[in-house]
């Protein structure tokens, strides 16, 4: 199975000139999204996470269901103001823009075994920011896993000190 051929493009989504990777045809699939689970998983080598970080919100479809498999915390970070409890935040710069990102303060232990997870990795930025969020707790980050992977935006660089996996690659 080809998990390519559930992911449908969009033109001019969310703006003009982007074409957005849309995931919902990989999510409506049961097969199709047990195969991709599989291969996010086999993508660790049996390593012990204590928690898998999903951004905020694409990445929380596969970060949750990562930290079943995995039997780990999950923990959400999300856009300013939409956590109820005391946060820390960190900002980051999109391909169409810039934002900030944030994660309650409790979070993480230190030391504790961090996954990354996120749908796609584009520019990096959303990367580079939940992996500074995670340090500032003290948290160890074993690595940074994507469903996909946008190769000409170059993302990789701004978190090229992690581990680094993407299902899919483009």
């Amino acid at each position: 199975m080809q998990i390519k051929n559930y992911i449908r493009d969009i033109q001019d989504f969310p703006k003009k000139g982007i074409l957005f990777k849309d995931i919902t045809p990989l999510l409506n699939d049961p097969i199709a999204r047990k195969e991709c689970l599989e291969i996010l998983v086999k993508s660790l080598k049996d390593q012990k996470i204590d928690k898998v970080v999903g951004a905020e919100s694409r990445g929380f479809f596969f970060g949750m269901l990562l930290a079943q498999e995995l039997n780990a915390g999950f923990i959400p970070v999300r856009k300013p103001n939409k956590l109820p409890y005391e946060a820390i935040s960190a900002s980051y710069e999109l391909e169409y823009g810039s934002d900030n990102l944030e994660m309650h303060i409790d979070a993480i232990k230190k030391g504790e075994r961090i996954l990354i997870h996120d749908d796609v990795l584009a520019t990096g930025g959303t990367a580079k920011a939940v992996c500074e969020l995670v340090e500032k707790l003290g948290g160890e980050i074993v690595q940074c896993n994507f469903l996909m992977e946008l190769s000409f935006l170059n993302g990789r660089e701004k978190i090229k000190d992690y581990p680094i996996f993407s299902a899919i690659t483009y």
